[in-house]
């Protein structure tokens, strides 16, 4: 293996690493366990709310943080030791979930809010290093390849997490609820422990910079930013990307870190939500790596249109699922698009970065990505919240409760298509002012 390899491959295998808390925590097990363990007692649709609003308040919290970050990363040559002091909180702030006592709902949103905090903050610095280990050309298939060994990874271990709730004696536990607890401390471990390569095989040059400063710094930062902000908004087919962005990774972001919510609320069982998530996982790594391939020969630009278009079809599917099958098709349909979108958006960015300014960049390219993540799901919880009042009768009977709900939810979920169709228009019309990037 060669030295440009290793370090391609180190740079991939964290998204092995990570993906494992973005699979088993946040589309998994969490909200299933939010709702049935810490959040007990509660409606369907209060319980959504509080995950949205959880979700929300630690995306907002990321967004305002990212740019900053992004310019300390680039002025120090820091990016893969942010991502490393990012990461090990992170894994750290999962396994202390294992710990939160049924009912907790307020400790469970703060150990999960601090893990993806942790896990959003690395990703920003684990993206710019895509600059570092792959040239222009390789960039497409390099990010595809990191989405795909993240879903591989995520992948396996939450079969073995399913496993271990589905046949908890098998393990040596007692029962599924002590599983999940477990589950959540095999992610920490994971995500900790598969780190390390790309700790040790993707180098990146050290410099240093004469000392300033706190403050120094920070009010250089913020001109930086104000800078960035200028210049890529200047060329308009950049910023009429990021806008794009904005839109339609809201809806991906939501439908990730609420679907399962949205199972539950409408009456699926957990057995069905769990399947339906491994079927995304191992959908997903193919197509990937797929999507890496067709943008070669359709354009990046293109790619993203259809997997935009993939994506809303999902949310009117979401919508008006009734079946099982439903939602096993569903699932396929989201593995399908979901590596695709997501890695050649990272990869299709990179073409408007300057040398040197990786983080900078992405820093602004993830703040957008958070920002959306904050209004999603808290939209999905707002329009969930004021259908329920709005269909409520007087005086409910009990099926009228659950059947009020559930429409309710259904509401929530299919107003996501909103933002899919904002992104398209969106990267349509940036078209007309593509000077610079060719698809």
């Amino acid at each position: 293996m060669n030295k440009n390899s290793k370090s391609v491959w180190g740079w991939a295998m964290y998204d092995w690493a990570n993906s494992a808390f973005a699979t088993t925590v946040m589309a998994g097990f969490f909200p299933l366990f939010f709702k049935q363990y810490w959040s007990i007692g509660t409606d369907v649709n209060t319980s959504t709310a509080l995950l949205g609003f959880g979700n929300s308040a630690a995306s907002l919290l990321v967004a305002l943080c990212a740019p900053v970050l992004g310019v300390l990363a680039d002025r120090c040559a820091a990016r893969k030791t942010l991502l490393i002091c990012m990461a090990y909180p992170g894994a750290l702030a999962t396994a202390l979930l294992w710990a939160v006592p049924k009912g907790e709902w307020g400790w469970a949103i703060i150990c999960y809010g601090v893990g993806m905090i942790c896990f959003a903050g690395a990703n920003i610095f684990y993206d710019a290093l895509l600059v570092v280990v792959a040239p222009v050309p390789d960039r497409d298939r390099v990010s595809s390849l990191g989405y795909a060994m993240g879903y591989l990874g995520g992948g396996l271990l939450f079969v073995l997490n399913v496993l271990m709730v589905q046949r908890p004696q098998w393990f040596g536990l007692m029962n599924s609820g002590q599983a999940v607890r477990y589950a959540f401390l095999s992610v920490a471990l994971w995500w900790a422990g598969f780190t390390i390569f790309l700790m040790v095989w993707v180098h990146e040059e050290k410099y240093v910079l004469p000392p300033v400063s706190a403050l120094v710094f920070l009010k250089q930062g913020c001109l930086q930013l104000k800078n960035t902000v200028r210049r890529i908004f200047r060329l308009k087919s950049a910023g009429l990307f990021l806008l794009s962005f904005w839109c339609y990774m809201d809806g991906v972001d939501t439908i990730i870190r609420m679907a399962v919510d949205y199972g539950l609320s409408i009456g699926f069982t957990g057995k069905d939500l769990m399947l339906a998530l491994l079927v995304v996982q191992f959908v997903g790594f193919p197509s990937a790596l797929v999507f890496g391939q067709l943008s070669r020969r359709w354009g990046t630009r293109n790619c993203i249109f259809i997997a935009i278009a993939g994506y809303a079809a999902a949310t009117l599917l979401g919508a008006f699922m009734k079946q099982r099958m439903d939602f096993y098709i569903l699932a396929v349909v989201i593995g399908l698009f979901q590596g695709g979108i997501q890695a050649l958006s990272r990869s299709y960015y990179t073409r408007f970065i300057p040398e040197g300014q990786s983080a900078e960049y992405f820093g602004l390219f993830n703040m957008m990505g958070k920002f959306s993540a904050v209004i999603g799901p808290a939209f999905v919880g707002v329009v969930g919240l004021i259908s329920r009042k709005i269909l409520m009768p007087a005086t409910p009977t009990s099926e009228q409760l659950r059947h009020v709900g559930q429409l309710a939810s259904r509401w929530g979920i299919g107003s996501i298509l909103v933002f899919f169709v904002a992104g398209a228009l969106l990267l349509f019309v940036s078209i007309k002012y593509d000077g610079k990037v060719k698809s």
